[in-house]
């Protein structure tokens, strides 16, 4: 006979979570710290109570069932419980063959009205993942369905990384210390919450009968042992695509770091490289950002700014050319097809879009005018500091590890690195101080090169 299964937790803040009394926990922190795992355990726990329900949340259901995702992981251990699945209509798990069946369901709830899809529903156990990327109104909405006639007592549970700006933050914060951390000795604390509308209230202890117990526990990588013993590799492959904050966020747990003109770039980073040192083969691409005002008296209009950059066959990341200016529509087009000119066609250009028709519309009008060339675009949505972050990976862990990006040594270096050391720019009063083409230019460039774009030059081709 084979040896039998034994599926539970790990010793430490997983066994924590799943022990915890309270009818709110929270499990959050660093990546990798076994989160998503002990949630699908917690859905498991009473599946041999006829009627019980559990539903698991991840805000779409491209999340919800992508390699690695909840739904795929399930197919690990729940079949060791003896759990059928079902995808038709629902993704759900059946248990046990005395009716009603326990069910543990999966589902997702992309737009904050898919709340009202649960209406009327009773679920004993709700489990979110990633709950920073659901909204406020989504996570209590659920608790007024968290309700069951099973004999098991309902209860929420949800686990995710750290965000400074979510609610998620504010919810927790007795919980964090000053510095952003969680304080050790807090982790596993309950306290007793009771919401009016949008009023929190907190209490030490149980103050009235619509109060409801509540903690946060803490999730560090070196929880997760079992993860680190398959996978030694894997701090280092977090830690490599990563920038500062993101760092701080998914390895440290940090509830407090926010995105901050030089975390994101710092020209101790780069390595200045005289032209004559440039390798004589290299896979290049030059990134554009787009504006089209004349720099004015009293104004500071967005510049027009192009940055070209290059692998070598080694890996080696290089900056080899930046053109900036501040004109008129009909002027950005003579500059980019000028650059485009120089840089040669074995040089592939990448024209962000805009948004919306009139976006697609200026696309097509500089591929018509740079016809004869390789151009790449990419519609423009999302987070500017998203974008960016690829390539402010590759400057930090070049510099961490000894293989810094390599910048030709030219007249517009200080001005390029003044500017991306000040990225993000700063909000104050409601404008924006600062400029972000610089960076927006460096994001295209390296999505184009990351994405085994840009052709091969050959020959000492740099003329300074």
């Amino acid at each position: 006979m084979s040896e039998p299964v034994i599926i539970g937790p790990q010793a430490g803040p997983q066994t924590e979570f799943l022990r915890s009394p309270a009818d709110i926990v929270i499990y959050g922190g660093s990546a990798g710290g076994g989160k998503s795992y002990a949630l699908l355990l917690e859905a498991l726990r009473h599946t041999g109570t006829p009627g019980f329900t559990a539903v698991l949340f991840r805000r779409t259901t491209k999340l919800l069932i992508n390699p690695g995702g909840l739904w795929d992981s399930s197919y690990e251990i729940y079949p060791m419980s003896l759990g059928t699945p079902r995808q038709n209509p629902n993704y759900e798990w059946v248990f046990g063959k005395q009716m009603p069946q326990a069910t543990i369901r999966f589902a997702h709830m992309e737009h904050e009205k898919n709340r009202f899809d649960w209406q009327g529903s009773q679920i004993c156990c709700i489990c979110f993942d990633e709950l920073t990327e659901f909204e406020s109104s989504q996570f209590w909405y659920m608790q007024s369905r968290n309700r069951s006639t099973c004999g098991v007592q309902p209860y929420m549970r949800a686990t995710t990384n750290p965000d400074a700006d979510s609610w998620v933050a504010r919810l927790i914060d007795w919980y964090i210390d000053d510095d952003g951390y969680a304080i050790p000795e807090r982790s596993g604390v309950i306290r007793w919450i009771e919401r009016d509308g949008d009023v929190i209230r907190w209490y030490d202890k149980r103050h009235s009968e619509d109060s409801l117990s509540f903690t946060f526990i803490r999730s560090k990588l070196e929880d997760n042992q079992k993860l680190l013993q398959v996978d030694p590799r894997y701090r280092a492959r977090l830690t490599s695509g990563l920038t500062i904050v993101d760092r701080e966020r998914l390895l440290h747990g940090n509830w407090k770091i926010r995105p901050a003109a030089g975390l994101y770039f710092n020209r101790e980073w780069v390595e200045l490289v005289d032209p004559r040192d440039v390798p004589e083969r290299l896979r290049a691409a030059r990134g554009w950002d787009l504006a089209g005002t004349e720099e004015r008296p009293g104004t500071d209009p967005d510049w027009t700014c192009g940055v070209k950059m290059a692998l070598s066959d080694d890996d080696d990341l290089w900056i080899l050319d930046h053109v900036y200016d501040r004109m008129n529509p009909g002027g950005v087009k003579d500059l980019v097809k000028r650059t485009a000119k120089e840089d040669t066609q074995d040089v592939e250009i990448a024209i962000p879009q805009d948004p919306g028709q009139a976006g697609k519309s200026q696309v097509e009008d500089y591929i018509q005018m740079l016809r004869g060339y390789t151009v790449r675009s990419r519609t423009m949505s999302g987070d500017k500091v998203v974008r960016f972050s690829p390539f402010s990976a590759r400057c930090l862990n070049g510099f961490k590890h000894g293989n810094k990006v390599k910048v030709v040594r030219a007249h517009w270096n200080d001005r390029l690195f003044r500017e991306l050391e000040n990225f993000p720019p700063k909000k104050e009063g409601g404008k924006i101080r600062g400029h972000d083409d610089d960076a927006d230019a460096c994001s295209e460039a390296f999505w184009v090169l990351n994405n085994r774009g840009g052709s091969i030059l050959t020959g000492r081709w740099y003329t300074g």
